[in-house]
């Protein structure tokens, strides 16, 4: 029975760097492809918005290098997916730029490196409008108009397998992209093999995230899918590690508005008939999974846009009648900050940590806060110093805040810095939406270029 494999050693590559043990484990088994996705809306708009990464290159790189080297040892392909957090231009080109690095630093023969933009102009999102086509909202989102269009600063179109079949089909050996569906990263190979879409959408799902997979848990562990005609197989590389029936089911539904359905740039996966069974103590295999193509090619956008330059700061809480009037204390810091700024033209945020900093209004505890808060408050305005001496009032007028009963001068707040911070600029999500295409792999060109000594 044919099959091929793929191992992901790192579902956000360069969040946190891969461990090398299992990795090797999973190289040692000669896999088909080596891949793994690098980006995530879990990291917010700021970094789409201000075109930088989350991580530190140095990790980013430490990735690259050890798939590079293991996938040129192997003569294998290595496909990587949303580059640089955000799939951005300049984050395909960095990662393009580190590739080449890294293959003249250790002298490899020469190999082809394909790659892909996922950047949309506003313009063209402007024309399509503008032509009638509704680029609808998802979760919530209205549809786009031309005003929210207008807020943004970066927008990034979500592909889905085909640009990164095109370039499997023009031989590249390593391939960089855009901003793409994580399972696609992990589907393509397996397409480009002549699998059926039912098993390959599938196979991209549950490597996706790498090692989130499998039980216990921990982050950044290698697995390896394999895929036959018949059916998907996930096997867990670490020594310590297994993919359960319980595991592999439970990440398949994770992140889902519907447990059972995952949508493509031209079709959707449904799992519902999906039946799993535990081979053996480390793998679990997979059937029943349908891949179901769409009448229409919808492609999703994301958008972000600046809210304004921002500032942090930090008090702590521990009387026991301050924390009982936390909010009072809150309101008095705010109305101070409206007597000097007015009332609009400016944000002001109170997070309060200990109480219902994480959950907010959904904490279930919320009246129940401990003997101890953290209050983070983040000012955001048009400039820095506005931002910075908004933030500084917002924060110090709790020290002076009026409550009843409160006889002494003494103040109950404490600052573990006199200072507030600089933080990265504000951004916002203004693109959650889906835009109608003729063809799927219209807004993804695609490059091949050549690298090595």
């Amino acid at each position: 029975m044919r099959s091929m494999s793929i191992i992901c050693p790192n579902g956000h590559l360069g969040f946190a760097p891969l461990r090398t043990e299992s990795f090797r484990k999973g190289v040692a088994a000669r896999p088909d492809v080596i891949a793994a996705d690098s980006g995530s809306d879990d990291v917010g708009p700021v970094p789409l918005g201000s075109d930088t990464s989350t991580s530190p290159q140095a990790w980013q790189r430490h990735d690259l290098e050890q798939m590079l080297l293991a996938a040129r040892e192997l003569g294998v392909p290595m496909i990587i997916g949303s580059a640089g957090d955000t799939g951005s231009n300049s984050r395909v080109d960095m990662y393009v730029g580190m590739i080449r690095e890294l293959a003249a630093q250790h002298g490899l023969a020469p190999f082809k490196i394909g790659y892909f933009y996922s950047e949309v102009d506003k313009e063209y999102v402007r024309r399509k409008l503008r032509e009638g086509a509704q680029v609808a909202g998802l979760d919530g989102y209205a549809d786009l108009t031309e005003a929210e269009l207008d807020a943004t600063e970066r927008i990034v179109a979500v592909a889905g397998v085909h640009p990164y079949l095109k370039l499997l089909q023009q031989g590249a050996d390593v391939i960089i992209g855009g901003r793409s569906s994580d399972a696609a990263v992990f589907a393509a190979p397996a397409l480009h093999q002549g699998y059926a879409a039912d098993h390959a959408y599938y196979l991209g799902k549950v490597l996706e995230c790498a090692s989130f997979c499998a039980e216990p848990y921990g982050g950044k562990e290698t697995v390896m899918g394999e895929i036959s005609d018949q059916d998907v197989r996930v096997t867990a590389m670490h020594p310590e590690q297994r993919c359960t029936i319980a595991s592999v089911a439970g990440h398949a539904m994770y992140e889902r508005s519907n447990p059972f359905e995952e949508y493509f740039a031209g079709g959707k996966l449904d799992m519902t008939a999906c039946h799993y069974e535990q081979l053996n103590e480390k793998t679990t295999r997979i059937t029943g999974s349908r891949f179901i193509p769409a009448d229409r090619v919808l492609v999703k956008l994301e958008g972000s846009g600046k809210v304004g330059e921002r500032y942090i700061g930090l008090c702590g809480i521990r009387d026991p009648y301050t924390i009982a009037n936390v909010d009072r204390v809150i309101d008095w810091a705010r109305e101070k900050v409206r007597e000097r700024f007015g009332a609009d033209g400016y944000e002001l945020h109170y997070k309060v940590y200990g109480r219902d900093g994480v959950m907010g209004d959904l904490e279930p505890l919320r009246h129940q806060p401990g003997h101890e808060l953290c209050i983070m408050v983040q000012g955001v305005a048009p400039t820095r110093e506005m931002a910075e001496e908004l933030t500084l009032t917002g924060l110090r007028q709790m020290f002076y805040a009026r409550l009843p009963d409160v006889k002494g001068t003494a103040g109950s707040v404490s600052f573990p810095l006199d200072e507030v911070v600089q933080a990265s600029a504000a951004y916002r999500w203004t693109l959650n939406h889906t835009l109608p295409v003729d063809d799927a792999a219209e807004l993804f060109p695609t490059h091949i270029i050549q690298a090595g000594a």
